[in-house]
């Protein structure tokens, strides 16, 4: 190639490159004018990023943030099929507060839709403090609505007057038949703050959703500097000049050495570790946030054993920090469950639906092109229950009683949660149920094993929980139920009073599973060698009263035939049940615990005194307690 030629390459060369790379460089002023302009609707002044809307461009925001200003007097958010009405939005923390606009003038919705916000890319969360409450409708007569719960609606000129309302706690298995004579229903969530007289006021109160600001595309918006400007015009002459530094060390390059078209074909073919495409990274896949696999390894320190946080029967746990300083924790699955993607997908797109406050957030995963598949969570910082009952964590006395029925309360309703879900858990247990620095239950690993088989024909590779938690029938059907759960729970409520491991080889053969340790102290009247002497079983009859009830639930739970087990719902309405009696106006009587005598010919195996009075079975078959 002559120098004629070789000028004329270079000038063609470089005016292509001006031409793309130029513009993108040099048009950041505009964009700043653009975006510039704050936007503003009624007593919302000043919105920060990535929020945008009125008359600026799309790329002053980021998308799911843009809001619309109705009739000029507050914001709307859309989460689709719902309009939100957005009360205000923080300046100094990434948090709003919004409230549902068909439920601000009255409490009577135009449609039957549950507020579930619609989270594309896992922008969003439920801020920590709020809790659900459930509108009942034109309910029955014959209904019973406590006083305080009752409400009116209006729409248009109807009043309607039966109606209810209950939060959470309130929502009992035998309060839910009694209100499906209610014409409809709907969910909203509330802020946790004290419970206002009408529940207009709390309507219109909102609740708070967490938003993440990762990145920044946008031009400041603050102020119009002239330095700005210049600035902008300074990065274009440096890039000019770097871009005509590259093309003249390209063409002597060129100068000296052989056009070699395996050198471009290797280069124009390179390998991405990550296994993500371009269209990829950050993106979503049918609502699951994919996260790129180098984002999670440098999160990790590329998986460094230092922040392993725990394994199990799935993968290891790391503890990570995202680039937008989000603590996370990856679990990393093992290399022989890295089958069936596109099953993993669907199923992980169920489990990010889920919201409750006592279970972990998923926040996605990685690319179903991905060289491993990695689940993202919250990251929860105060360790499990399991540390705090016997492992690295536990203190005499650090865990009072009414914490661990705190615990056991939480842990039942996120398992009730997910049954009414159609969620399966199929591995509960103390180290799977984590808690946050306020001792806040949030159960982690819900549903996981929904992404593997558990059929009998994979039974050698498929997950099949763990040791001394494991449903006894499941050894003879293979068959993993809801009862499976409870069965594992009931291990759980063993571990709250005793605090003993699940299994230990240093106790008596029979005695190394603690549920069988269980049920025979329970059996021969001995439940005191069973609870942990710090907790007050001898000295506070109330605490011993507790104790003693919570142990007799567990006892049901701890059935070996799965009939004979309550449901989840029951095991809820129970403890509820357990942690508000007043047991002081019931003391005189009370019966010791060493007065309990459990007869297994009973249809149901409670004791002849319990002070419980559940109606949980009434099958006839033989309890077969081991």
């Amino acid at each position: 190639m002559d120098a004629h030629h070789l000028a004329l390459s270079s000038l063609v060369t470089l005016y292509f490159f001006l031409s793309i790379l130029t513009p993108s460089y040099c048009t950041d002023y505009e964009r700043f004018a653009n975006c510039s302009r704050p936007f503003e609707c009624g007593s919302i002044q000043n919105v920060p990023y990535p929020f945008w809307g009125g008359d600026q461009p799309e790329y002053c925001g980021r998308e799911g943030f843009k809001l619309e200003c109705h009739q000029n007097e507050y914001p709307i958010i859309r989460f689709e099929p719902l309009d939100f009405r957005v009360l205000s939005i923080s300046e100094s923390h990434p948090i709003m507060t919004i409230a549902r606009s068909d439920l601000w003038d009255g409490s009577c919705p135009q449609n039957n839709f549950n507020t579930t916000l619609n989270f594309t890319n896992f922008d969003y969360s439920y801020a920590s403090a709020f809790q659900n409450i459930t509108l009942f409708y034109n309910c029955s007569p014959g209904v019973h609505i406590p006083d305080g719960h009752e409400f009116t609606c209006k729409s248009g000129d109807t009043v309607t007057r039966n109606n209810a309302y209950f939060g959470e706690e309130f929502l009992t298995a035998s309060r839910l038949q009694d209100l499906k004579n209610c014409s409809k229903s709907i969910r909203v969530p509330i802020s946790r703050a004290p419970f206002m007289n009408e529940l207009q006021e709390v309507l219109n109160r909102g609740f708070d959703v967490e938003y993440v600001c990762s990145s920044y595309t946008c031009p400041d918006k603050q102020g119009s500097k002239w330095w700005k400007y210049a600035l902008g015009a300074v990065s274009c002459l440096i890039t000019v000049v770097l871009i005509l530094g590259i093309i003249f060390l390209i063409n002597r390059r060129r100068m000296k050495k052989k056009y070699d078209p395996s050198i471009l074909l290797s280069r124009s073919i390179s390998y991405d570790p990550s296994g993500t495409t371009d269209q990829e990274r950050g993106s979503s896949y049918f609502g699951v946030h994919l996260f790129t696999y180098n984002e999670l390894e440098e999160a990790t320190n590329n998986f460094d054993s230092a922040k392993e946080l725990g394994d199990g029967g799935f993968g290891t746990v790391y503890y990570g920090i995202l680039r937008d300083g989000r603590q996370v924790a990856v679990k990393r699955l093992y290399e022989h469950n890295c089958r069936r993607v596109e099953q993993f997908m669907n199923e992980v797109e169920i489990l990010t639906r889920l919201r409750h406050p006592n279970l972990v957030s998923l926040y996605g995963c990685t690319s179903r092109t991905s060289r491993e598949l990695l689940l993202v969570y919250e990251y929860i910082p105060n360790g499990t229950v399991a540390d705090h009952l016997h492992g690295d964590l536990a203190k005499p006395g650090a865990l009072p009683f009414p914490t661990r029925m705190k615990i056991a309360v939480e842990t039942a309703t996120a398992l009730a949660y997910l049954h009414a879900s159609d969620i399966i858990h199929r591995d509960v247990k103390t180290n799977n149920i984590l808690l946050d620095n306020n001792f806040l239950v949030k159960v982690a690993d819900f549903g996981l094993s929904r992404l593997f088989p558990t059929d009998v024909t994979h039974v050698s590779t498929a997950p099949q929980g763990t040791p001394g938690y494991v449903d006894p029938e499941y050894h003879e059907c293979y068959q993993l139920t809801e009862k499976s759960d409870v069965f594992s729970f009931g291990v759980v409520l063993i571990e709250l009073i005793s605090s003993m491991p699940a299994v230990d080889i240093s106790r008596h053969r029979h005695e190394i599973n603690l549920s069988n340790m269980a049920m025979n102290k329970i059996q021969n009247h001995t439940l005191h060698e069973l609870v942990d002497p710090s907790l007050g079983f001898e000295s506070d009859c109330t605490v011993k009263n507790m104790i003693t009830d919570v142990a007799e639930l567990a006892f049901q739970c701890l059935q070996y035939v799965k009939e004979m087990r309550p449901s989840m719902a029951q095991v809820l309405e129970a403890l509820n049940d357990i942690q508000h009696r007043d047991y002081i106006k019931d003391e005189e009587i009370s019966i010791s615990a060493d007065d309990v005598v459990l007869l297994k010919s009973d249809p149901v195996p409670l004791s002849p005194d319990s002070a419980l009075n559940w109606n949980i079975s009434t099958s006839t078959t033989s309890n077969g307690s081991r």
